[in-house]
């Protein structure tokens, strides 16, 4: 099953806030997960499926975490595609405060953990659960990336049924991540561009984006 190429895809229906927000109400989401719902759509500038899923998700990992979202909190994703949202706009872990990893792994999947001086720290992953996602068709259908699911004509649906599974369909497990301790490092001169990197970061003597980083050509 490949469904990386889909959690990126919004449904036809835009978020037309009020719209939106009598959808979840409607279905009769809970505090605090409607503000979120509705924080994370605005965020993410869409209400796209994987990004509701995920404001379940991190709700259900606070929970089991017993903590809030004012907590100092670390979270890793293990997809790209809007889960990451989720943990930056609920839980305050973004990827420019260091607390947000992602890991291009594909699973509808994120752990999360509190703050810890050890080596090891004790969190909670929670994962979309293949069994209990059966209940819900639609929801099946657009995460099996199936040609049975129609955004179009479906948009709105799918997003009723994620409002009223919630976390029927996540599950969890307790698990163990080693702690990173930032860094100590010194500036490094690149000699092919002149510009200085962290010295951890210099690959083959050179910085990144004149080695295997490159992602732009000089125009």
């Amino acid at each position: 099953m490949d469904h990386e190429h889909h959690q990126g895809h919004h449904p036809a229906h835009h978020h037309h806030g009020g719209e939106f927000e009598a959808r979840i109400a409607a279905c009769n989401v809970p505090e605090p997960v409607r503000t979120y719902l509705t924080r994370c759509a605005h965020f993410h500038s869409a209400p796209a499926p994987g990004l509701l899923i995920g404001a379940f998700m991190v709700d259900y990992a606070l929970e089991l975490l017993n903590a809030t979202p004012d907590d100092k909190l670390f979270a890793v994703s293990e997809t790209p595609k809007c889960l990451p949202d989720a943990a930056q706009v609920i839980a305050h872990a973004t990827t420019g405060n260091g607390r947000l990893r992602v890991v291009p792994i594909g699973r509808f999947a994120i752990t999360m953990n509190r703050v810890s001086t050890e080596k090891t720290v004790d969190g909670f992953r929670v994962y979309v659960d293949m069994e209990k996602i059966k209940q819900f068709p639609i929801i099946d259908a657009w995460f099996s990336n199936s040609p049975v699911f129609s955004k179009h004509a479906q948009g709105n649906a799918l997003q009723e049924q994620i409002f009223i599974a919630g976390r029927q369909l996540l599950s969890y497990e307790k698990v163990r991540v080693p702690v990173t301790l930032k860094e100590q490092w010194k500036p490094v001169k690149c000699p092919t561009c002149g510009e200085t990197v962290p010295d951890y970061m210099v690959v083959d003597g050179k910085c990144g984006a004149c080695g295997p980083m490159k992602y732009y050509e000089k125009i």
